[in-house]
């Protein structure tokens, strides 16, 4: 009986990995992607402001800001002082930049959207580039950005930076992370006008300020703990184009060198991609299990060859299916056989987040705990 339930598990799973690789929109696919061109002439950025909301974020703002010098002349940033407890304005102060002190957050709003919400008061520009804190922009890129802007008349591009890859636990799970994000938000979906799939990563996101204010800004999002894919949707519902691709010429510098910070991150807004549902956690729940164990290792429990044979089929699908990310951050192939396990990893903290959510936690973040009423 048992092996029966077994072999059964692992065919619905194989299957599920062949349907992730032939579908027609491509998922697992690597090839939306933008890097800088720095021949590009630079002399249009000053028709863009970078606007970057900052909290505790002494370790990181000073390399952004000297990859921002590199860009160009009369490029205006703005960084939003989110209340920090750090040094991070001071170190700022070492730059060209427009500093404000962000005020007390209201009721209802996450800190990062309150702080774009205060700076984009101060924008006068076409363009508004939002920009994590902690991420780095090779020279030539926000010239890159807007020209992609420009002549494809996007009114909305995303890039996912490249995540820090110096420690073992990053090499391990960021390139999944990026693997399983695009499984969530197809590029090729997002990035076609007519589907109502909308994809953002919020660390690197070039925006027409008009779009912005067309939309409602930032208020319309407020209690959107995942703002970025939120926002692409609100741009996207009200007629513009986005787009949103992957780049080495971005970087994000921020390092996770223990398993913990990168299991807080995900469990912050896991539950919320499954919209606080038990149905959905339950079938998420089917899905993984199904996927990372009963296809690709529960299968060689069953002595038959069937098992076998399965088995095979479907660590062949998994290889297929996570190559082109791999090869993407120039990872060994050799990865593919933690999926297993990094599958494992990322269905625990998504049980975590619902978790968090059950205890009336909807986050925890740079010290700011927001709750939720049950």
């Amino acid at each position: 009986m048992f092996e029966i339930f077994t072999v059964g598990f692992a065919c619905f799973g194989a299957l599920l990995w062949w349907i992730i690789v032939l579908l027609p929109w491509k998922p697992t696919s690597t090839k939306e992607y933008l890097e800088s061109n720095p021949r590009l002439n630079s002399e249009q950025i000053s028709n863009v402001t970078i606007l970057i909301p900052a909290r505790n974020e002494s370790a990181s703002i000073e390399r952004t800001l000297q990859a921002l010098s590199t860009q160009g002349k009369n490029l205006p940033i703005i960084i939003v002082d989110d209340q920090s407890e750090d040094d991070t304005s001071e170190k700022a102060k070492n730059f060209p930049v427009t500093i404000i002190s962000g005020t007390t957050l209201p009721t209802g709003w996450s800190g990062k959207l309150w702080a774009l919400e205060q700076g984009l008061a101060h924008i006068k520009t076409s363009y508004v580039l939002l920009l994590d804190a902690d991420i780095e922009l090779d020279n030539g890129m926000v010239a890159t950005l807007l020209q992609k802007a420009e002549h494809e008349q996007l009114a909305f591009v995303s890039l996912m930076a490249e995540p820090n890859m110096d420690s073992f636990i990053e090499r391990l799970l960021m390139p999944a992370f990026v693997f399983f994000f695009k499984l969530l938000y197809p590029f090729k979906l997002s990035n076609t006008p007519k589907s109502k799939i909308a994809a953002a990563a919020g660390g690197c996101i070039l925006v027409k300020r008009e779009a912005l204010h067309q939309i409602g800004a930032f208020n319309c999002l407020r209690n959107a703990l995942i703002d970025d894919c939120t926002l692409a949707n609100r741009v996207k519902q009200a007629g513009f184009l986005t787009w949103t691709g992957l780049s080495h010429s971005v970087k994000s510098h921020r390092e996770y060198q223990t398993l913990m910070p990168i299991w807080d991150m995900v469990a912050r807004t896991a539950y919320t991609q499954l919209n606080y549902s038990i149905f959905w956690l339950l079938v998420c729940t089917l899905l993984m299990i199904s996927l990372f164990w009963f296809a690709p290792v529960g299968s060689f429990l069953a002595e038959e060859w069937l098992g076998v044979m399965i088995g095979l089929f479907t660590w062949l699908a998994m290889l297929v299916a996570y190559i082109p990310t791999l090869q993407f951050y120039r990872r060994s192939l050799l990865w593919v056989v933690a999926l297993p396990f990094i599958g494992f990893l990322f269905l625990l903290m998504t049980w975590t987040s619902a978790l968090k959510y059950w205890r009336g936690e909807r986050a925890l973040w740079k010290n700011r705990r927001y709750e939720i009423s049950l």
